[in-house]
């Protein structure tokens, strides 16, 4: 996989985060930039850390599985993808309230960065540069997560659906071309 595929699959797994971020920016009354750097510094320290949990755990049996591997993506990335498209049709729903706490947000980062795991297990049979996706991941992760506070405090939840719903696109659209890669389709 290379350098593009990486970073959209990180603009991907964001979209969680974003929709999440989008929702405490609507919740906090008065806007302060450390509240939208606590936000994105805890989704994307999860957003990064996940898959390479995924990787380790997917290296141990990847050799099992090696010949299966493009299809153990293709259905991972689809579902995960579908998951985040379904959510994109659901309101907000415990997200809502402006903690940024500890506690609250360790639960908000961990719910958001499940499927971050999951790919990282794609990642181990796909042979993918663990440490930069890692860190592409937690990087775009924490970005898009300031953004989606700024939004959501200013524009309200317009946007972070949407973006849930374009996420969810480009894993589907990522593990379809992975699969049709390696059945030497394109």
């Amino acid at each position: 996989m290379n350098l593009i595929g990486i970073i959209l699959i990180a603009i991907g797994l964001a979209m969680d985060a974003f929709a999440v971020a989008v929702c405490k920016g609507l919740s906090i009354p008065k806007l302060e930039v450390k509240n939208a750097i606590k936000v994105g510094a805890y989704f994307g320290a999860f957003q990064g850390m996940m898959p390479i949990i995924g990787y380790f755990l997917g290296i141990s049996f990847e050799k099992t599985v090696s010949r299966v591997d493009h299809w153990i993506a293709f259905f991972l990335l689809g579902f995960i993808g579908a998951n985040m498209i379904k959510e994109a049709f659901c309101k907000c729903e415990n997200d809502t309230n402006d903690k940024l706490d500890v506690k609250t947000m360790i639960t908000l980062a961990v719910a958001t960065s499940i499927d971050a795991l999951t790919v990282g297990v794609t990642f181990a049979f796909l042979q993918v540069n663990i440490w930069i996706a890692a860190l592409m991941i937690g990087i775009i992760t924490f970005v898009l997560s300031m953004v989606g506070v700024k939004i959501g405090n200013k524009f309200g939840n317009k946007y972070g659906k949407k973006a849930e719903l374009f996420g969810g696109f480009i894993l589907i659209i990522m593990g379809t071309k992975i699969l049709l890669e390696h059945l030497s389709i394109i």
